[in-house]
């Protein structure tokens, strides 16, 4: 099994090249980093994990810019996007974005994608609600031709245009495509149609083995085989400035806080104890990171229904 870590870069997080840096020094296969280009003030759709939606959403950087700060500061880590909005981008210069960083990196790049969940936030983009799963497979369509023919073009019902020339291509001769989320009618399916891999947001392990059985399903009834889509989940982990934040956990979530330590090899600043929320039959691990400011702590991904720091890791399976 592979462990990457998911985490929003903002300003107030460890530095994307320090977190990739650690992470590789540590035997971590991947880091991910998510995106949000704003959050509207309005605030209609409610956010997945319950309550409050953390400051994170919209403070994050943007990930391909963040990803090459991390490649800059790496040599074999995989560096993702979990997700990238491309409901909410030009495909065209989102192609150009990712061929370039998979070639600055060497050919590192796990292109995460996914359908959204906030609808003010990308009808700001021009996006319609109902027909985004449709304009996100078009995008991709249209990504793929661009990185694989000398002289693309794309006639869909969203994504048109005649024959352009874009280089750099990516350096991976098939740029690994991942679907992330949780529904079985689009995103379970859509992984089926084109994904070479589906990634599953927090879930326990009952929910994990269900998911995954309804993924071979699709898979079957699109015609591939279902080893062709690796499979990853999400676990998450409470980070906490001291031994009081550690232990600020919903007693749902079956872990015990730890105490605050000092991580191995680093010095000064105040270091978080990460804390990990197995599934069943998993092994409880930490995770460090330095933290700057106390208060503001932004965790190694999302958990479902956490207040305050929170962190997440991907194990591939």
């Amino acid at each position: 099994m592979d462990y990457g870590a998911v985490m929003f870069p903002t300003e107030y997080s460890i530095a994307p090249d320090e977190l990739a840096r650690a992470l590789e020094e540590r035997g971590f296969e991947s880091v991910w980093f998510p995106e949000h280009t704003h959050i509207p003030a309005i605030r209609r759709s409610p956010w997945p994990g319950g309550g409050e939606l953390p400051r994170d959403y919209w403070s994050s950087y943007d990930p391909f810019i963040a990803l090459m700060a991390a490649a800059g500061a790496t040599k074999r880590l995989r560096l993702g996007t979990g997700i990238c909005l491309v409901i909410e981008r030009d495909p065209i210069v989102t192609a150009k974005e990712v061929a370039t960083l998979d070639r600055l990196s060497g050919g590192r790049v796990l292109f995460g994608i996914g359908g959204g969940w906030n609808s003010e936030e990308m009808e700001n983009h021009g996006t319609a609600w109902k027909s985004r799963w449709r304009l996100l497979r078009e995008r991709v369509l249209a990504m793929k031709a661009i990185w694989t023919e000398r002289e693309a073009s794309y006639q869909g019902e969203f994504v048109r245009f005649d024959r352009i020339w874009s280089d750099p291509k990516p350096l991976q001769k098939h740029l690994p495509i991942w679907v992330g989320g949780l529904g079985e009618k689009r995103t379970i399916r859509t992984a089926a149609k084109y994904a070479d891999g589906w990634n599953a947001p927090y879930i326990d392990a009952p929910a994990w083995k269900a998911k995954n059985a309804v993924l071979d399903d699709w898979c079957a009834k699109e015609g591939r085989d279902p080893k062709q889509v690796a499979r990853t989940v999400n676990v998450g982990f409470y980070m906490g400035a001291d031994a009081a934040g550690a232990a600020h956990i919903r007693p749902q979530a079956g872990g015990r806080a730890q105490t605050e330590r000092r991580a191995p090899g680093v010095r000064g600043d105040r270091v978080c104890v990460a804390h990990w929320l197995p599934m069943e039959g998993a092994t409880p691990r930490t995770v460090w990171q330095r933290q700057r400011d106390p208060q503001a702590v932004s965790g190694v991904g999302a958990g479902r229904g956490v207040p305050g720091p929170v962190a997440g890791g991907a194990g591939r399976v």
